[in-house]
């Protein structure tokens, strides 16, 4: 276990992640694949300073925010570590998201430059406009440039390749991780340099075991801290190699890729497991390259990572982790894997599940649980009064409900704000949507409350493996299911089905949007609606 005074006082991230090996001669390593690229140690050095150099030139100082609207390749992966060799703070933000949303990153962050490219320029521009963005837009790629935005390959070009890293110190502020927003704006949790440092070495080796031959695969984009720290972070601690791709991620994407790249991890989400084994051609594709998959996001039932295991003979090491801690820090094992938790605490974290007063529970119970690590972030930026409720010294509140088993595993409940009392009794939807996930015609699904006639009753929103078979005799036999595993009153008292559960671009399903969608026409309680909700 490493802890915050193995840190040296005197520490850059990337200087240790980036530069470090080439200083120790891993130079003509590959860092990254993308496409036909293959970029070693030195270049990505030597792009990283010049990059460094003209963040600078645009008046980048130490503790300045760089917002990162960048697509997935080599010049998201130099430039975020440019933000942190020259002292300054990086926020990365998803690639299709609306005006409106790079409207509010733009006036809550305050960057001084926003990096873009042709995916995202026009709606940065703009966002930009409508806020009144006084910094510089710094664009990737993009042909036609207007006042206030530079062309990033004609500066980079020039720049000089050499760059000495800012003298920071482990406390000075490095980088910004954005909270998923499922149920509000996101907001930024503030992180230092000695934070990386710590996951790599507590969660990354400790747990993982990442060595210098592995080849890894990201399945979530780099603006999830998850998918960035995975690939662009710990593979750079060993000098391993990481798979970057600007398209969305697809089932017959990752196919492609682990045919091409060969990797060994493979870092996966939920929503992604189920998409692989469920293509209609998954018998065709060999994963037998990949040494051990990862899976966070949102918590993996048992009953898909059996269905995982079967189908590619590949073990899943299912964890959870928040923004708020930096990344994971609770996570199975290989070989100890217990299939339906997220495991036991990682090196360096204590995890208690707590009553609402903050009592410590007995195993078997549930409640929130607290995690105690020293990668608990200092604040959430502008918002005194959430830090204050969230954070406790090193202790977090996570929001989210666990039980702990007597041997220390932990399983996921659901968020404490999720749950809703139905009768007078607390109903958690997490269970109700696991029961329906046994049943063989549901590929998806997800249950939220909803008010009829002045009462609190849970709706089931499922997506079937046979959509042609959505119709209110499905939708009983749903409930009918749910109603002879668990307790009668948390069947669903309606069942809607859709194509896809709607998500957020971190992959966890949207139940912000479901609560707010406008219904289908409402059939009686207790019965099934075959109509898909229009609103998804």
């Amino acid at each position: 276990m490493v802890t915050y005074e193995d840190v040296p006082q005197r520490f850059n991230a990337a200087r240790y992640f980036l530069d470090r090996n080439v200083e120790e001669g891993r130079g003509d390593r590959v860092a990254l694949y993308c496409g036909d690229r293959q970029v070693t140690y030195r270049e990505l050095v030597e792009l990283s300073n010049r990059i460094g150099h003209v963040l600078r030139e645009l008046g980048v100082r130490p503790e300045h925010r760089v917002l990162l609207a960048l697509s997935d390749g080599v010049e998201f992966v130099a430039t975020w570590y440019a933000v942190l060799k020259v002292g300054a703070v990086s926020a990365e933000v998803y690639t299709y998201l609306q005006v409106h949303d790079y409207a509010y990153y733009l006036d809550y962050a305050r960057p001084q430059v926003v990096v873009t490219d042709p995916s995202t320029h026009e709606r940065v521009r703009e966002a930009a406009r409508s806020v009144g963005f006084a910094g510089r837009i710094l664009a990737v790629g993009v042909g036609e440039l207007e006042p206030g935005e530079d062309d990033f390959r004609r500066l980079v070009a020039q720049a000089p390749p050499d760059l000495e890293p800012a003298d920071t110190s482990k406390d000075d502020f490095a980088l910004w991780k954005f909270t998923t927003g499922t149920t509000g704006r996101p907001k930024a949790v503030v992180h230092c340099h000695y934070a990386p440092y710590l996951s790599f070495w507590n969660y990354a080796q400790e747990v993982i075991r990442y060595t210098a031959e592995d080849v890894v695969l990201p399945v979530p984009k780099l603006f999830f801290g998850y998918a960035r720290d995975c690939a662009a972070l710990f593979p750079f601690g060993v000098g391993a190699s990481a798979v970057v791709f600007p398209e969305r991620s697809t089932p017959e994407r990752i196919f492609e890729l682990v045919a091409r790249y060969r990797p060994t991890l493979l870092i996966q989400v939920p929503t992604m497991i189920n998409a692989m084994v469920n293509h209609p051609d998954a018998d065709r594709y060999d994963l037998s390259c990949v040494r051990l998959a990862t899976s966070a996001g949102e918590a993996l039932p048992a009953e898909l990572y059996q269905r995982w295991k079967q189908k590619f003979g590949v073990e899943v090491v299912d964890g959870i982790g928040s923004s708020e801690l930096y990344h994971i820090y609770v996570s199975n094992r290989l070989g100890e894997v217990r299939p339906g938790s997220v495991g036991r605490p990682c090196p360096g974290y204590r995890a208690e599940v707590r009553d609402p007063e903050g009592r410590a529970l007995p195993p078997g119970e549930v409640g929130e649980l607290w995690v105690w690590g020293q990668t608990a972030a200092l604040m959430y930026w502008k918002d005194r009064g959430k830090s204050v409720r969230t954070f406790h010294g090193n202790w977090v509140r996570t929001g989210d409900l666990f039980r702990q088993d007597a041997d220390g595993f932990l399983w996921y409940q659901g968020r404490a704000d999720d749950l809703m009392k139905v009768g007078g009794v607390w109903v958690a939807p997490l269970e109700v949507e696991e029961c329906l996930m046994r049943h063989p015609a549901v590929a998806e699904c997800a249950v939220v409350p909803e008010a009829q006639e002045g009462l609190t009753v849970p709706v089931a929103y499922v997506a079937l493996r046979d959509p042609a078979r959505a119709g209110p005799e499905v939708a009983r036999a749903l409930q009918e299911f749910v109603r002879q595993h668990l307790s009668p009153h948390k069947y669903p008292r309606q069942v809607r089905f859709v194509e896809a559960l709607p998500r957020t671009p971190s992959g966890k399903v949207d139940r912000k949007r479901l609560r707010e969608a406008v219904p289908p026409q409402e059939a009686p309680a207790g019965s099934g609606s075959a109509t898909p909700t229009p609103a998804l």
